[in-house]
């Protein structure tokens, strides 16, 4: 392979990541036209369009959508081959992370990751990517670098780090009636709920506690995430269960909520990191998993891995 073909799949990767002209431009330190020839060139070296233009936008091809996983793959593992493995210094650091998170670990705990970046590693920069599919082939294929959050069911062989449990709680508004005395199974089930779910599921866990003490609750809001529950529940009388953490960090800045221990039983949040094996001797990927778990947890991490 020509070494101008190496050019090309960086800067098919950068198109492919940015989805358009400008951006790749920006990220590979070109000119747009520069750039556009650089498309031109690709499109003709693979006999497909690409990228092409729906409205004020361009939308990648399904032969580029099959060509993404395999191109950043390729990518990463030439990136580990030229880089010496014996490099420690973060400060000399110049990447980029992706991050697939919850909003509800982008949202606690991204200010403080970003702060311990931009003290130890200011030439990074890290891209929070939304949960959506939660497929084990994003880490594989290097469309993502670190997985972050309840992680299900997950290949063999990914290398998987605990980081920190969680509780849910109780969140309404001050001065909510609720708080006026002991809250109790009944008192709870009786108020109006708002339900946290990315796939928009009125029940869950607490339904089923609740339902072996034979109450249900009236749950009459559905929303994507726990933070917009828990501005739900501070703009209304409406009753949300979030995660301690998430209630906590909205009281510290300000928020004029309370929260409460729920009076039933549910199992608790484990929170973990997920990576690829490849980058497990990586330097700059160590450094970011370090930097995940200081900022979860303060150096307080247990890591394992899956038996094979």
């Amino acid at each position: 392979m020509h070494s101008m073909d190496l050019n090309l799949l960086s800067a098919l990767d950068a198109l492919l990541d940015e989805g358009s002209v400008i951006g790749a431009a920006k990220r590979m330190n070109l000119s747009p036209p520069a750039m556009s020839r650089t498309l031109g060139r690709i499109r003709a070296a693979l006999g497909d369009e690409i990228l092409v233009r729906a409205g004020r936008r361009m939308v990648p091809t399904p032969r580029a959508l099959e060509l993404q996983g395999r191109v950043r793959s390729l990518i990463g593992e030439a990136q580990l081959v030229l880089r010496p493995e014996g490099f420690t210094d973060p400060a000399a650091l110049v990447r980029s992370f992706t991050v697939r998170a919850s909003d509800y670990v982008a949202g606690v705990f991204g200010a403080s990751l970003q702060s311990i970046a931009a003290q130890e590693a200011p030439g990074i920069t890290l891209r929070f990517a939304d949960q959506g599919k939660e497929d084990v082939s994003a880490l594989r294929e290097g469309r993502i670098d670190l997985d972050i959050g309840v992680l299900g069911s997950i290949g063999p062989e990914i290398r998987l780090q605990t980081l920190l449990r969680d509780r849910f709680v109780g969140v309404v508004r001050r001065g909510h009636p609720l708080l006026k005395g002991r809250v109790t199974a009944r008192r709870f089930a009786a108020a109006t709920h708002v339900s946290a779910s990315r796939r928009g599921l009125s029940r869950g866990p607490i339904d089923d506690a609740l339902a072996v003490q034979g109450l249900s609750r009236r749950v009459r809001f559905v929303v994507p995430g726990f933070h917009a529950a828990m501005l739900t529940a501070a703009a209304s009388d409406i009753v949300a269960a979030v995660p301690l953490a998430v209630a906590a960090t909205a009281m510290r800045l300000g928020l004029k909520v309370r929260y409460f221990d729920l009076p039933v039983v549910t199992s608790s949040l484990t929170i973990a990191q997920a990576w690829h094996p490849r980058f497990e001797k990586d330097a700059g990927h160590r450094w970011l998993r370090q930097a995940v778990r200081k900022a979860l947890t303060g150096n307080r991490a247990e890591t394992y891995q899956p038996r094979q």
